[in-house]
């Protein structure tokens, strides 16, 4: 968070790997059956995965979104041009693609619309980036400025997250309880107790909420983002998710935490006298949540603890 000081991740480990589910469809399914009028050649209004990068090999054109590329034939879409890859099935092989419809294209890792993205504009041509190169399960055509707005409202989760990867220098949409999952571990201590796992959970979730809600930000490109991955946020590593502080997320995910019916923006710092100039009753202390669940304080009560006229509800 922008204006945290002293931070338990400092201390913390990174691991490293891959990404789950998740995206709310923003246009309607395309299913394979309705793929015969593909030929092959990338006209005007359509879509195009190419087998190789640079725009080269064999290519598969699409007019709408396809949620699940299907992995066999003859039931896959598949490549159906002239050139390297003719015959193989798109999922997770394409390397490059061309934009020639007049709407934004995202192309996702997952499919039905999940985990790491790349947006395509009108006209783009390029390579796919190296999370999705090879990594490509379905693609969605985008409508009006929806692809920068939320799902989620103050009593409904959003269903994904926009995240700068600032190291890599792109912004990607990861599936909201996958963003929560592959923050915990990088925010607590995964062998701490289960309730302070669990006010960390809480925590963790309600400031990515809150910033999905709110966030105006945007890359110096002009991209939309909601969090940073990292202190300037939450520290968010893909394929860090560890079983415990999985489990602390899964056993807190259908309470939300509320001020006056409002998402509560829950900043958090390692220690009491961490979060500087902060009010008390606005944040809470990691290692005191620690300590407290050492006591026997349920998540609950040291959630109440630590901000001030909250509500927990289901």
């Amino acid at each position: 968070m922008s204006t945290r000081i002293a931070r338990l991740i400092s201390r913390l480990t990174a691991i490293t790997v891959a990404a789950v589910l998740g995206g709310t469809a923003l246009s309607a399914l395309t299913s394979p059956a309705s793929a015969a009028a593909r030929d092959g050649k990338c006209g005007s209004g359509e879509f195009c995965y190419y087998f190789n990068s640079g725009n080269a090999g064999s290519i598969s054109d699409f007019t709408s979104s396809v949620g699940d590329y299907g992995t066999e034939q003859p039931s896959c879409y598949d490549f159906k041009g002239a050139g390297n890859g003719k015959g193989k099935c798109i999922k997770n092989a394409a390397a490059s693609v061309w934009n020639r419809s007049g709407k934004t294209v995202r192309v996702y890792y997952n499919s039905n619309y999940g985990g790491a993205s790349q947006d395509f504009k009108p006209g783009a041509k390029g390579n796919l980036n190296s999370t999705l190169k090879n990594q490509n399960a379905s693609h969605q055509f985008l409508t009006g400025t929806t692809q920068c707005k939320t799902d989620g409202t103050h009593s409904r989760l959003p269903s994904s997250i926009l995240v700068y990867r600032v190291s890599a220098g792109r912004v990607e949409r990861v599936a909201f309880k996958t963003y929560v999952k592959n923050v915990l571990p990088n925010e607590w201590v995964s062998s701490w107790p289960k309730e302070s796992l669990r006010a960390g959970a809480m925590a963790v979730k309600n400031f990515g909420w809150y910033w999905a809600l709110h966030s105006t930000r945007k890359t110096s490109w002009g991209a939309c983002f909601d969090v940073y991955d990292t202190t300037s946020s939450q520290v968010y590593r893909p394929g860090s998710a560890k079983a415990s502080t999985s489990a602390a997320v899964d056993a807190t995910w259908g309470t939300r935490m509320t001020r006056g019916g409002k998402i509560l923006e829950a900043h958090y710092c390692s220690t009491t006298t961490a979060c500087g100039g902060w009010v008390d009753g606005d944040w809470m202390s990691q290692y005191g949540s620690r300590d407290k669940a050492n006591d026997g304080w349920t998540y609950s009560r040291i959630l109440k603890h630590y901000y001030r006229s909250i509500a927990l509800q289901s």
